[in-house]
């Protein structure tokens, strides 16, 4: 039998096979491109999140309109406490708390219930009880239930309901020997805030007679209204000051609350008000700790890598643009700002080009020149930039604006690029397609070709096989 030697092959899979190796090496090309373009663009977010997370560290110091932090100390915390701003001036003061401000609080007994309509109109005084500081409750509209009965505790609601209170007086019910009393309390300290009831307009005989016959008796005042009376230095020698409040803010950029009166003998308590040093500290090693993690993110997008262990370079290891942002970084973090820099408050850069803080030099520092930290850092705050922050803030900006930002055009250009890229893919995509139906119709017909012959030859076999007679 004679037969023709071929290769077995399937015409479907040799057509894929022979069409995929017909793009490959466009395909392999494409895929660096594609890929290095998706790292490009990860690479330029991570680098857009970091600088705006150190932007917006050196907007949190400039908020705080300065880098130096000042401390109020009371010699003795029992009498009260307080807090510095950034202007307080360094210094110690004693005072005298001859009186705290207190909040008035009155009682209200004899009040049952009674018929609510046809009961008038009890008036709230505040203080004086003139102009704003009084205000009317409609007693019949006080009964909410409507059963025609009013109670203490409508009473109570409509005081506390009523629009032109304002929550400056609280009223309450407290039931003492199951009788129910009304409670008014002041919402704020001082003697011109006292609350009080009129009972003139009041028509229904039994609120009448509990709160205007039997006053006496039933009206109790549970405390009274007094202003805060502090002595700057010691009573009778010293400046009194009077106020409604126990905070006062009487020294500059200083609030103090007191919190305990003195009895008369006793030596004033002293306040004391100084630079922080150590809130000072933590501010700039804040500052040093956001530059640090925004250089992290630098080196690992510029690193030469390793190679001679497999460790490839950055991304942007050869880019000449983030090459020119680190030097322009480390120029600013050395300029000079008023005759200082940062090296003179023991802010330095290591080997590494990280910063460290040295806490001792700082506080030695401060110790002899605290205002010229401030002016050395600045603040970024934008169209008034200065110092340290605002140069820094703008070269950020140079990069991480949405506008115009290098960053923003980067990823711009980067975006036509992989835009380009899926066009390509596309066309390769045609590319195979065309090759596969291509091998498909040339490898089935030979198939059918191989086929052919072979019935031939089977046939002459039939015919001419030496097995015939």
């Amino acid at each position: 039998m004679t037969s023709i030697t071929s290769p077995v092959y399937d015409p479907v899979d040799t057509a894929k096979k022979l069409a995929a190796l017909s793009v490959q090496a466009q395909v392999d090309a494409l895929k660096a491109k594609t890929d290095l373009a998706t790292k490009t663009d990860k690479a330029l977010n991570d680098l857009k999140s970091a600088m705006a997370t150190f932007q917006a560290a050196m907007t949190a110091m400039s908020k705080n309109k300065s880098v130096l932090s000042q401390s109020a100390t009371f010699g003795n915390t029992a009498y009260g406490s307080a807090t510095a701003g950034v202007t307080a001036a360094p210094g110690t003061y004693s005072f005298f708390v001859e009186q705290l401000a207190t909040a008035s609080q009155t009682s209200y007994g004899g009040l049952g219930s009674s018929p609510a309509a046809g009961s008038g109109t009890l008036t709230v005084k505040i203080g004086d009880g003139t102009g704003n500081n009084r205000f009317d409750i409609d007693l019949s509209a006080a009964d909410k239930n409507g059963d025609g009965t009013l109670t203490p505790q409508e009473i109570a609601a409509a005081i506390n309901a009523s629009s032109k209170n304002n929550s400056r007086v609280t009223a309450s019910i407290v039931t003492v020997d199951n009788q129910a009393q009304l409670v008014l309390t002041s919402n704020s300290t001082g003697a011109a805030n006292a609350v009080s009831l009129d009972a003139s307009g009041v028509t229904n005989s039994a609120l009448t007679k509990a709160l205007v016959t039997d006053a006496a008796t039933n009206i109790k005042q549970v405390v009274q209204a007094r202003d805060a009376v502090v002595w700057l230095g010691a009573k009778g020698t010293g400046t009194r000051i009077q106020q409604a409040s126990n905070t006062f803010t009487n020294l500059q950029d200083v609030k103090i609350t007191f919190t305990k009166a003195m009895a008369d003998g006793d030596a004033p308590v002293t306040l004391a008000v100084a630079t922080d040093s150590t809130a000072t500290t933590a501010n700039v090693q804040a500052f040093v700790d956001a530059y640090n993690k925004l250089k992290t993110t630098l080196d690992t997008l510029t690193s030469p890598g390793k190679p001679e262990k497999g460790v490839a370079p950055g991304i942007f290891y050869s880019d000449s643009g983030m090459a020119s942002l680190r030097n322009s970084i480390g120029q600013l973090l050395r300029q000079n700002v008023g005759g200082v820099s940062l090296v003179d408050y023991g802010i330095t850069s290591a080997r590494d080009g990280s910063l460290t803080l040295d806490a001792g030099k700082l506080t030695a520092r401060l110790a002899n020149s605290p205002g010229n930290l401030d002016s050395l850092f600045g603040n970024n705050t934008i169209g008034r930039q200065t110092g340290v922050l605002g140069s820094l803030d703008k070269l950020m900006n140079q990069w991480s604006s949405d506008t115009q930002g290098q960053i923003t055009q980067r990823l711009a250009g980067n975006a036509k690029l992989q835009k380009e890229y899926g066009q390509t893919s596309d066309h390769l995509d045609d590319v195979y397609e065309s090759n596969r139906l291509r091998y498909l119709d040339q490898f089935t017909r030979l198939q059918v070709l191989q086929a052919n012959m072979q019935k031939t030859l089977d046939m002459f076999d039939a015919m001419f096989g030496s097995n015939k007679s």
